[in-house]
């Protein structure tokens, strides 16, 4: 069986997040409503899957929501001009890593980024 493949993927969110979600504000202090607001996100499926999935509030077989609150009320499109030079990783744990290595970079690039 092949090894799984894990994509990051950057989703544009309304910046109605930002005036709307306290905690969203408080993660990102650099924040000065010039560049976008995004989350940073990774998956084993493509990321046109994934997004698909946050925002019909997908529930795995079990029941639980496994898509992000925030993208499914403030998520618009996804942002390929950030992601598509990420190669896929093997591994989730490298994939992890990766999504918070990129949501820090955007950060620093003074977008707001919701990560988890």
């Amino acid at each position: 069986m092949p090894k799984a493949k894990y994509h990051i993927y950057v989703i544009e969110l309304s910046k109605k997040v930002y005036t709307e979600n306290r905690k969203f504000r408080e993660a990102n202090p650099q924040f000065n409503g010039v560049l976008e607001c995004l989350y940073v996100g990774m998956t084993s499926k493509t990321p046109k899957e994934r997004f698909e999935q946050h925002k019909t509030g997908h529930r795995n077989k079990k029941g639980y929501k496994i898509s992000a609150s925030i993208v499914e009320k403030y998520g618009m499109y996804l942002r390929g001009s950030l992601y598509q030079h990420i190669a896929p990783l093997e591994t989730r744990a490298a994939a992890l890593k990766m999504e918070e290595a990129l949501a820090l970079e955007l950060r620093r690039k003074r977008y707001a980024v919701w990560y988890n």
